[in-house]
């Protein structure tokens, strides 16, 4: 199973929510993996923390060395494992982002690279039950490429009047690609992040879209601090504190996405 998170808009949890699904897979015996190609690199923060993930310290080899290897002629390849990283977490492995892939972008899509990555994960596959996949708050040629190799899609909304209006193009995205790359994509739904459910704008937002068709899941995740805590102590909630009420909202979102 490869999953990719995705939206465009920054700020909607797609590195929390990646993380944790895939902590939660891992809590429960399967080999995860989380692929972070987001130059931002804040699911590789989140999961070696700070200090192990500075500019100066950033892990190696990453996702950046493995797309430059495709630019250039090499007598011997690095093999797809040697891009992983363990973490402190059992089961749960890192393939670690570089703030230098906005760098190298544009000579990837002009060099046609776009399918590269899901030859890397098909590899990979072969060794993991589970692959997350974490992108970059764009649709461009690493959105793109995580979307062509991936089995499903599952989209974060933060209960804003500009995430709806921008939800209907991620669809169209979502749909162009799966016409044009990947027939086998699944478009798994629209998760709410961030949710306050005394507050009466997000309650008539979310029936809004229900109204609407559109692909709401069930599953809700609060607004909470503990996310912060989480984050600054580089430790999913799963591994952190497994009785949280956020904890147990994502346990309730992994098993609904697992009924599907």
């Amino acid at each position: 199973m490869r999953r990719v998170v995705f939206n465009r808009k920054g700020g909607v949890g797609k590195s929390s929510i990646t993380v944790n699904l895939a902590a939660i897979s891992a809590a429960g015996g399967r080999k995860t993996l989380v692929v972070d190609l987001d130059p931002q690199c804040n699911a590789s923060q989140y999961l070696l923390g700070m200090q192990a993930y500075g500019h100066d310290s950033a892990p190696t080899p990453n996702i950046g060395t493995f797309f430059s290897q495709t630019l250039s002629f090499k007598l011997k390849e690095k093999a797809p494992r040697d891009y992983v990283h363990t973490t402190r977490f059992e089961n749960l492995y890192l393939l670690p982002s570089d703030a230098g892939l906005g760098e190298m972008e544009h000579l990837l899509e002009s060099k046609h690279k776009i399918y590269k990555l899901r030859g890397l994960l098909k590899s990979l596959g072969r060794e993991f039950d589970a692959i997350y996949v974490d992108t970059p708050p764009a649709f461009n040629f690493y959105t793109l490429s995580a979307l062509i190799a991936a089995d499903r899609v599952l989209i974060p909304f933060d209960c804003d009047a500009f995430s709806r209006k921008a939800l209907y193009t991620l669809l169209e995205n979502i749909q162009e690609v799966r016409e044009d790359h990947n027939e086998d994509l699944m478009l798994e739904g629209i998760v709410v992040n961030q949710f306050q459910p005394r507050a009466r704008l997000p309650q008539d937002l979310v029936a809004s879209l229900e109204e609407e068709g559109l692909p709401m899941l069930a599953s809700r995740l609060s607004a909470s601090v503990a996310m912060r805590e989480s984050h600054e102590l580089a430790t999913p909630l799963v591994n952190w504190n497994p009785r949280h009420k956020l904890t147990e909202e994502y346990l309730a979102l992994y098993r609904e996405l697992a009924a599907r």
